[in-house]
């Protein structure tokens, strides 16, 4: 359902998928919120396509806080919040070949002196973590914190969250343009007008497309495609398989049930913002590298999509007012990663739109290496 929208607000967040979602729950109990989403629904695009986890070295180092600051509520939420938490135990492998054992030691050593709890593996007791792995795969990082996450649920929660406290959501509903009017703006959404104070931009790959509309300089956010494709397999491998995710970022798989495996080429096409589809050769690509690790026929290819991951140009998170115009703020950029980030980035930056700053271990990360003023 979505609601008529008022005629002015303090705060207009553009893209209602997680980024949008999370920071209008935690915002609107203190200000005018007006969620604007130009699709039928919210989260079409890389949120609703997103095959998350909570992986604290998932990102790089840069990101590590921000996932680790989000675990508390996607594992035990207010209970205002929700009855339950959104993360079930899954356990991740970083694996290398034998010939990429200095790459999975770097690896190691790097989250490890940030307090990651990482172990070293190898050899025999890779191979009973991975059945039919292959001889030259013998190096791993493994991480038993790493969980799934109810993404739909996670996205459904907050959307309640943010209309219990007074949000409003506009589907269909996109930026068309937006001119300075006194202390705000004065927009053109969907074939109608609004006037805010405050226009956040948490409209992902389209981010850059939404401060062009408002006269303010992108910041560089590139879309890219990844594929992911759900495949049966003609063999027994047990869905509690952990994800496995090549050191050098050439594919990931995990168990999705029994016999059947989640597994993508870890690709990142550039492209333009748009309703991406998987491609054919991607496909190919994602089986071929992980039948290079395992030894698993593959019965039929069950499932296969494509989403949107917007990265700027340094790879970390872009959130908070825009270096030139303070009553544009940012939070985009989130790659891979906003699932796991959201708590955590929606804490800080509602914190500093007018939210009490009532942040626990968020309030301790440092903002500043995620400014958007690093682009200025």
């Amino acid at each position: 359902m979505t609601d008529r929208p008022p005629s002015a607000t303090d705060v207009l967040i553009v893209g209602a998928g997680i980024a949008g979602a999370s920071l209008a729950a935690a915002l609107a109990p203190w200000r005018r919120v007006v969620l604007a989403e130009s699709e039928d629904a919210p989260g079409y695009h890389a949120t609703g396509r997103s095959a998350a986890f909570w992986h604290e070295t998932y990102g790089g180092a840069g990101v590590q806080p921000l996932t680790l600051a989000s675990l508390e509520t996607l594992l035990r939420p207010d209970p205002a919040f929700s009855d339950h938490g959104f993360l079930s135990s899954r356990s991740a492998l970083t694996v290398g070949r034998t010939s990429e054992a200095a790459a999975v030691d770097a690896f190691t050593a790097e989250f490890k002196v940030r307090g990651v709890e990482i172990e070293r593996m190898s050899g025999a007791a890779l191979a009973a973590r991975i059945p039919g792995l292959r001889p030259e795969w013998s190096e791993a990082a493994y991480e038993a914190a790493c969980r799934d996450i109810d993404v739909g649920g996670l996205h459904t929660a907050y959307l309640r969250a943010a209309r219990r406290a007074g949000a409003s959501l506009v589907t269909r509903a996109p930026l068309r343009r937006a001119r300075r009017a006194g202390d705000g703006w004065r927009v053109q959404l969907g074939d109608g007008e609004i006037e805010a104070a405050v226009i956040v931009n948490a409209a992902g790959a389209w981010a850059d497309h939404v401060a062009a509309a408002c006269g303010v300089a992108p910041v560089g956010i590139q879309p890219y495609r990844r594929t992911v494709l759900q495949v049966r397999l003609g063999a027994a491998v047990p869905a509690e398989l952990p994800l496995v995710i090549h050191v050098g970022g050439q594919f990931y798989f995990k168990g999705e049930s029994e016999g059947r495996v989640w597994l993508s080429p870890h690709d990142e096409t550039p492209t333009t913002a748009h309703d991406v589809a998987p491609e054919d050769i991607d496909v190919a690509i994602a089986i071929e590298r992980m039948q290079s690790v395992v030894d698993w026929p593959v019965a039929a290819v069950e499932r296969k999509w494509a989403g949107l991951r917007s990265f700027a140009p340094d790879r970390l998170p872009v959130f908070g007012p825009d270096g030139h115009e303070d009553r544009f703020v940012w939070c985009a950029g989130q790659g891979g990663f906003g699932i796991q980030t959201a708590p955590a980035i929606a804490g800080l930056l509602a914190a500093q739109l007018g939210a009490p700053a009532q942040l626990g271990a968020i309030g301790r990360i440092d903002p500043v290496p995620f400014t958007p003023s690093r682009f200025a």
